[in-house]
Parts: C-alpha cells; sequence; structure tokens
C-alpha cells in the first residue's frame, strides 16, 4: 500500500520516455482531482494506509513537492549544478495551511503550476535533459533534469494510486 506502483526507476533517455513523462506532467492535475471527486470530509480526512497520510494531505504534499519541483528545475537551467534546499514533508504535511484548507485550493495552485512546468520542459532537448543538474545534499548525489523528470512523474502517479486504490478498496 505504501508503494502502489512500485518506486521510481531510473531509465535511459528515449523521446517516447520523455513524451510519457511530459503527458504525466501536464495531466496530473486533472488525474488528482478526478481522483477525489465527490470524496467528502470524512473520506479525505481517511488514511490512504495505517500511519499514512490522509487524502486530504496527500493533494496538499504533491502541490508543496511539485511546486518544489518546478523551482529545482529553473534552478538546474538556469545555474551551474546548483545545491537544492530539502525540506521536511512530515512537518510540511502538519503545517496550518495544510490543515485549514479544502483541496481545492492546491488542486487550483496545480492546474496553474503544472501548465507552467509543462511549458518550461516540454522543448528541452536530451543533452539539457541529461547534462543540466543540481545538486541533492539529502540524498548526497547529483540529480540531472532527466531524473528529476523521471522522478516527479512517477511521484504525481504514486500519490494518484494511494487515493485511487484507497478508494478501491473501501468501495468509494
Amino acid at each position: 500500500m505504501r508503494y502502489p506502483i512500485g518506486h521510481f526507476e531510473p531509465v535511459p533517455y528515449s523521446e517516447k520516455k520523455f513524451q510519457e513523462w511530459i503527458t504525466d506532467i501536464k495531466y496530473l492535475p486533472q488525474l488528482l482531482e478526478n481522483a477525489v471527486l465527490n470524496l467528502d470530509a470524512a473520506q479525505l480526512h481517511t488514511p490512504y494506509r495505517e500511519g499514512g497520510w490522509t487524502l486530504h494531505q496527500v493533494v496538499h504534499h504533491v502541490a508543496d513537492s511539485h511546486m518544489n519541483a518546478i523551482i529545482r528545475f529553473k534552478l538546474a537551467l538556469t545555474e551551474e549544478q546548483p545545491t537544492i534546499k530539502p525540506y521536511d514533508e512530515e512537518a510540511w504535511a502538519k503545517l496550518p495551511d495544510v490543515e485549514a484548507l479544502p483541496v481545492n485550493i492546491s488542486l487550483t495552485l496545480l492546474h496553474a503550476l503544472h501548465s507552467r512546468w509543462y511549458e518550461l520542459i516540454k522543448g528541452l532537448d536530451e543533452t539539457t535533459l541529461m547534462n543540466r543538474s543540481v545538486i541533492h545534499p539529502e540524498h548526497g548525489k547529483v540529480m540531472n533534469c532527466w531524473h528529476l523528470l523521471g522522478m516527479y512523474s512517477w511521484h504525481g502517479r504514486h500519490h494518484v494510486a494511494h487515493i485511487t486504490s484507497l478508494r478501491e478498496r473501501m468501495g468509494w
């Protein structure tokens, strides 16, 4: 239940995979919105697994994560291998904005954010994707834009699957 689509597995560059991943970026907000469609407050405040976040927290987490993601891409594209700032996802999931605001706020944000992000990356070529990178100090490694793209493509699908798999299990 923790990894309903498995772990992210890096793959070599291919045009086919690039198109798949940017399509994931483009359509994630709609997929996430569809995943929570018609859920009531009690359902949204149900954890997707024992000890996991609520669906409400998951939606806000995706917005938080993907705001960081576009910044990471922009840093990689405009600076020479910058060190990015990690953040405490667990702590962010408990902040007052997450607790107080309905999920539609983050869904609206994701629609706008992913439109910008898609426009940013759709024209990138293999050389740029492979050669522009950031340093992730928490993981202790260099991550190029290709890796970031794959990771965030997976990330969105991963969290949509948390919601849809809970809906299936609960018969919602």
